[in-house]
């Protein structure tokens, strides 16, 4: 085995629970998917959330059964709004955020990234110079003690 491929984000750190530890040790890379926690990451569900009519097209609002699953749940919004705000108050967009996160951790080797537009496509791409100072990443820290892992 050289690879994993997990769901690996801020609202899904699963794979910190000693997952990853076994894996470096074991020179298995981690293929992060979803690290924009199906849009949930991006914002763009912050407002109307994923349930009501008003809710941004993508696949959270458009396909029922992506909101029973884990990245529909209740606390999974809840979190990311939490994560989301993190990022607007630093600076940051929610996605360079979310993907510097992941980009910059020594326990991803890539991540697996959907887009519908091109302007998305920039946006990941560009995330990829942001760095996050130990203030950022130490309040990501404290919202996930905080709330866990709301999305496994």
């Amino acid at each position: 085995i050289v690879s994993t491929q997990n769901p690996y984000c801020l609202i899904s750190r699963a794979y910190d629970n000693a997952l990853d530890e076994t894996c470096h040790r074991l020179n298995v890379g981690l293929l992060a998917y979803s690290p924009l926690g199906f849009g949930l990451l991006t914002g763009k569900y912050d407002r109307d959330g994923i349930h009501s009519p008003d809710a941004p097209r993508g696949r959270m609002s458009l396909f029922d059964r992506m909101k029973s699953q884990r990245w529909g749940l209740d606390a999974a919004l809840a979190a990311a709004k939490r994560y989301n705000a993190l990022a607007l108050d630093h600076g940051l967009t929610p996605t360079q955020l979310a993907l510097a996160f992941c980009y910059r951790s020594w326990r991803v080797a890539s991540t697996i990234i959907g887009v519908t537009t091109l302007a998305q496509l920039d946006e990941d791409l560009d995330a990829w110079n942001v760095q996050l100072s130990d203030e950022v990443l130490a309040a990501c820290d404290a919202i996930r003690l905080e709330m866990r892992d709301p999305a496994n």
